[in-house]
């Protein structure tokens, strides 16, 4: 018999990913958590039945939501992460030598326990001294910030259940005034391709275009998201992230990545007619 997780990406198309057996599952505060382990993929982590990461294909959303804005402004010293209990995003952010702090911000703390015992692919760095954990909701934690930080990472949920609050106009203005005077904030923007899921990438990115003055869309290639067509938003107080853009410095780090490269840097904010569309009323020049 043969045993398939199935995520239903839109009310017409369902993905599914035939699975070897199920490592773990329970039921937290916040939501439910599944861990698979499949022949393609490898493992893979669930919330409430939706895909978060597979072994085979986070590397492409990590790279993509860290190492665009550190291109853009490599002096950044201290950064915020909300969400992110699976440690990609930290482990990505250990790589740069300059960073000095890393507060990072989950509301529920199970998910971090289930991914450094399941998943330490992604979750391998989190003991760094940098790194300093919080399991509190990111909205209240970010709404009494003021000027701490040069570099937001939004690794949320999609926008209900637990992460729901972290796409709201609210969350967006508490992180503009968390950052310095030329901070930046990324977050994951959802999928410009199924109506539901375009719906929200155009509401959060105009709460987000309502806060921040530069304000701009780019995109990745992830398999197991909704299309594989997905989107991250960069904002900031100060800095453009294709003008500022700073390929050399990058380079010179000598940082060896799987899916980004400061050529793909540039090509990731040309954007398909059809998601400009979607933004055409929305983005500030």
């Amino acid at each position: 018999m043969e045993f398939w997780f199935t995520e239903r990406h839109s009310p017409n198309v369902k993905f599914s990913i035939r699975v070897n057996r199920q490592l773990y599952s329970t039921q937290s505060e916040f939501q439910r958590i599944d861990v698979f382990e499949s022949e393609e993929f490898g493992r893979f982590l669930t919330l409430d039945g939706y895909m978060m990461l597979t072994e085979k294909d986070e590397f492409i959303y990590h790279e993509m939501m860290v190492h665009v804005p550190m291109a853009v402004r490599p002096e950044i010293r201290n950064v915020l992460v909300i969400g992110a209990g699976d440690g990609g995003v930290v482990r990505e952010l250990t790589r740069y030598a300059t960073i000095e702090r890393i507060d990072m911000v989950e509301i529920d703390e199970e998910v971090v326990r289930v991914c450094r015992e399941f998943l330490p692919q992604t979750a391998c760095r989190l003991d760094d001294p940098r790194v300093h954990l919080y399991f509190e909701d990111g909205l209240r934690f970010v709404r009494g910030k003021n000027d701490e930080y040069d570099l937001i990472l939004v690794d949320s949920t999609d926008p209900f259940g637990p992460g729901e609050g972290l796409f709201t106009k609210e969350f967006y203005g508490n992180c503009y005034k968390a950052l310095g005077d030329a901070g930046i904030m990324v977050n994951q923007n959802e999928s410009p391709f199924y109506p539901q899921d375009a719906v929200a990438m155009q509401r959060a990115h105009k709460r987000i275009v309502q806060s921040f003055p530069i304000s701009r869309v780019y995109q990745a290639h992830i398999p197991t998201y909704p299309s594989g067509h997905w989107l991250f938003g960069f904002a900031s107080k100060l800095l453009h992230p294709v003008l500022d853009f700073d390929p050399i410095a990058w380079n010179a780090l000598g940082l060896q990545t799987r899916y980004y490269n400061t050529q793909l840097h540039i090509g990731a904010f040309a954007l398909p007619n059809y998601v400009e569309e979607i933004l055409e009323h929305v983005e500030v020049e």
